[in-house]
């Protein structure tokens, strides 16, 4: 597929570590050419002054999942909710998306191995063909305790075969144990809360399930061993690149390392955060989390770790505008200046995936853009620019 080939000009473009005004970008064959001020080519776009970013980088998105069951008991084809959902993260600003699937066997979350191999195979097929206006990727969700998902997983990657498979890029998995007690819940109360606000339970009954929870996984403790043997066996090999999920120790952070892990997604306390930065483990936070000004479960807020230089990249995890608009937000709040801001949610996650050739404006990067309205604390995306594809803007 040839790329896109398209210029904008009247623009104002947030380079690598500047903000340059009235500027003129011009992109060839899906690869930008030029970036200055000046006179613009024919044609060009003329952006109003709006501000030119990156296209975002999002490593983790769960909306497909919920975008194929939009009611309990009623889905709808992958196709079709792919082709929906992709205009709602590009609309968002969002031009690379790794989409979260789980392999695991959940009722509650209406989660089977078989759905999750139909999602592979199906967004494999469509980043492959000339309809896709992103560029959507996997991100392998492995539950530490779901023998089955394991097994699922294990034979799906064994069938593609070589990262050539993946369009030349090593299969990214995130092990995850979601076991009340660990991780993002290790004050069972958090979990206790959480489910009394999201499905109205009542406190006894919201602690009787956690605890049933906690039973029912114990009783799977020993797939966990198993899964991490794979683990770390194909981490070694390069036949993935690992995510450690919600790590909240030191102790946990020394095991991720020796697993193999590259990346600590949700650190779950500052120490944690610390510890993983001196191991050299890219740092991976929620949007959301900024967002709303703090974690929804109580641990360490994104703002405290990009304060600290602990962060590497943000993820819209299950709120895709969330990224572009935490932008603003990081700069009112003075924790980063604009073009920092906006390399956490370009350059730093695409460094963490290991995708070198976008999120800058700069010559020779992925010609993927976003035009932008970015207010004091607020974002307004007026269109995306796809190396893949035009895709529509309105008026600036």
């Amino acid at each position: 597929m040839s790329g896109a080939s398209y210029s904008v000009r009247n623009v104002t473009a947030v380079l690598p570590d500047a903000v340059l005004d009235d500027a003129v970008v011009v992109v060839e064959d899906g690869i930008i050419a030029a970036v200055g001020v000046g006179a613009a080519p024919a044609g060009a776009i003329d952006g109003r002054g709006a501000h030119l970013l990156p296209g975002l980088v999002d490593t983790h998105n769960d909306g497909l999942e919920r975008e194929v069951m939009p009611r309990p008991s009623t889905q709808v084809p992958i196709d079709f909710a792919l082709r929906a959902f992709e205009s709602r993260v590009r609309a968002a600003g969002i031009t690379t998306l790794f989409h979260g699937i789980s392999w695991e066997n959940d009722n509650k979350w209406n989660r089977t191995v078989e759905l999750a191999t139909q999602f592979s195979q199906h967004i494999t097929a469509y980043r492959a063909s000339e309809s896709s206006l992103i560029d959507h990727r996997l991100l392998h969700r492995l539950d530490a305790r779901d023998g089955d998902g394991s097994n699922a997983l294990f034979e799906h990657l064994a069938e593609v075969g070589s990262p050539a498979d993946f369009g030349g890029d090593t299969p990214l998995v995130s092990f995850e144990d979601h076991t009340p007690g660990q991780g993002q819940y290790t004050d069972r109360s958090g979990l206790v809360r959480y489910l009394m606000g999201t499905r109205g339970l009542s406190r006894e009954s919201a602690e009787l399930e956690v605890e049933n929870t906690f039973r029912e996984r114990e009783a799977k403790k020993h797939h966990r061993s198993t899964a991490l043997r794979w683990i770390v066996d194909s981490a070694d090999r390069g036949h993935i690149r690992l995510i450690a999920h919600d790590l909240a120790t030191t102790d946990e952070v020394v095991e991720a390392t020796d697993w193999g892990a590259h990346i600590a997604e949700f650190p779950t306390t500052i120490d944690a955060a610390r510890l993983a930065r001196e191991h050299g483990l890219r740092i991976v936070c929620g949007a959301p989390n900024v967002m709303r000004g703090g974690s929804h479960s109580g641990n360490v807020g994104a703002l405290d770790l990009i304060r600290e230089g602990l962060c590497d990249g943000l993820c819209s995890d299950y709120l895709p505008y969330s990224m572009i608009e935490s932008v603003p937000i990081l700069v009112d709040e003075g924790a980063c200046t604009l073009p920092r801001a906006v390399r956490l949610v370009t350059r730093g996650p695409a460094v963490s995936v290991g995708l070198e050739d976008r999120g800058l404006i700069s010559v020779g990067m992925r010609g993927d853009l976003v035009l932008a309205r970015l207010g004091k604390r607020t974002a307004q995306v007026l269109g995306a620019l796809s190396s893949r594809a035009m895709t529509s803007l309105v008026s600036a």
